[in-house]
């Protein structure tokens, strides 16, 4: 790249950062922070301390995209100083330093631009998972279990946190149902996406005579709400049942009862969380998640936000498909929503699901300013 070239790359690089400031509402997030520090400096901060580790999330997460706004600020305008100092006498030697820098400084924005798309008012929670198997037993099952291996490898390359609230595995392989929290910086916006049912195409093993079978599996994503979010629930519309926790193959992991399940009676709603370590963990788990459920119902009620929190339990069936994953007799991942697709099935079932993230959240911004 030329001098000049780089000059003017570099200033369209400024450019993009002071509109970002705008997109991603900085003013209001500084002054986020303040608020937010001055109530962590409080002494009886940690009397409540699950109120004061949701405030402490929220204020490492806002600090985190003020702080690298502003050290991407510094940064960019120390390099656009030393390129406009005269793009005629700068040494060849230079100019790649200078070239060097541009290209990591606009890999740091791209990151940066990327959270501009996650908009929506729980973007930045944690996100709670359920895996629910569909008809085809054992196939299902396995599949089931390929997409929960890689979800978890999404999460680690991302340098979250994935946790198993609940699992029922299948007699053969896999699972019949799964629920895992993730948690991490806007987990939520990221992987609302992959709500709905994803199918999969390939030979069995399970099969002797090798024949091609169809598998579904219905991915389920929420937001886990933050306390301040205020859920009422009649203590007489619950239904709580505590048994042991079930180990692989369905031996018990413990000899207390320690796991437990609530049914909203209303909803017909059921959570169930055994793999906290006591029974008081388990049920405030689950009486979360259950609120979460009810929140995301009570809000596709009054916004018909459909597309971004769920509502009902939605059947592993041919209408509620987003992506399908084919492995033979050809290699292809396909998202049906916005048609992105690859051959590489084998980086997807490995957890590479940004591009087909990034692909769903530009066509969501698309649809919203429409």
């Amino acid at each position: 790249m030329e001098m000049n070239e780089l000059l003017q790359a570099v200033r369209e690089l400024d450019e993009k950062l002071g509109n970002l400031r705008v997109l991603l509402h900085l003013d209001e997030k500084e002054k986020r922070v303040q608020v937010l520090s001055k109530e962590a400096a409080k002494p009886d901060f940690w009397n409540k301390q699950e109120h004061a580790r949701a405030i402490s999330k929220q204020l490492g997460d806002v600090q985190s995209e003020v702080g690298e706004w502003q050290a991407l600020r510094k940064d960019l305008t120390a390099v656009l100083e030393i390129a406009e100092l005269d793009e005629k006498d700068q040494g060849v030697n230079l100019r790649e330093e200078l070239e060097t820098q541009y290209k990591q400084l606009k890999t740091r924005i791209d990151k940066l631009e990327f959270l501009a798309l996650l908009h929506g008012p729980y973007d930045s929670n944690n996100a709670i998972l359920t895996f629910h198997a569909g008809a085809g037993g054992t196939e299902a099952q396995d599949w089931t279990g390929m997409l929960v291996r890689m979800y978890l490898r999404y999460a680690e390359a991302k340098g979250w946190n994935a946790i198993i609230l609940d699992e029922h595995r299948g007699q053969e392989a896999g699972y019949k149902s799964l629920m895992m929290r993730v948690e991490g910086p806007y987990a939520y916006g990221y992987l609302k996406s992959e709500h709905g049912v994803h199918r999969l195409v390939r030979i069995s093993p399970f099969d002797a005579e090798k024949m091609r079978h169809t598998s579904f599996a219905l991915v389920e994503v929420l937001p886990e709400l933050n306390e301040d979010i205020a859920i009422d629930i009649d203590p007489k519309d619950l239904r709580i049942d505590t048994f042991m926790a079930g180990g692989h193959g369905g031996q018990s992991v413990n000899t207390t009862y320690s796991a437990v399940r609530i049914v909203h009676i209303p909803t017909g709603i059921t959570v169930s969380c055994q793999n906290e370590r006591s029974q008081l963990q388990n049920k405030a788990t689950a009486m979360n998640i259950l609120k979460a459920k009810l929140h995301a119902i009570e809000r596709e009620k009054q916004a018909e936000e459909k597309q971004e929190l769920r509502g009902e339990y939605q059947s592993a069936a041919w209408g509620n498909q987003i992506r399908s994953y084919v492995v033979h007799p050809y290699k292809m991942v396909k998202d049906l929503r916005t048609r992105y697709e690859t051959q590489d099935t084998e980086s997807v079932l490995n957890g590479d699901l940004d591009p087909f993230i990034e692909a769903y959240l530009q066509e969501s911004r698309k649809k919203h300013y429409a």
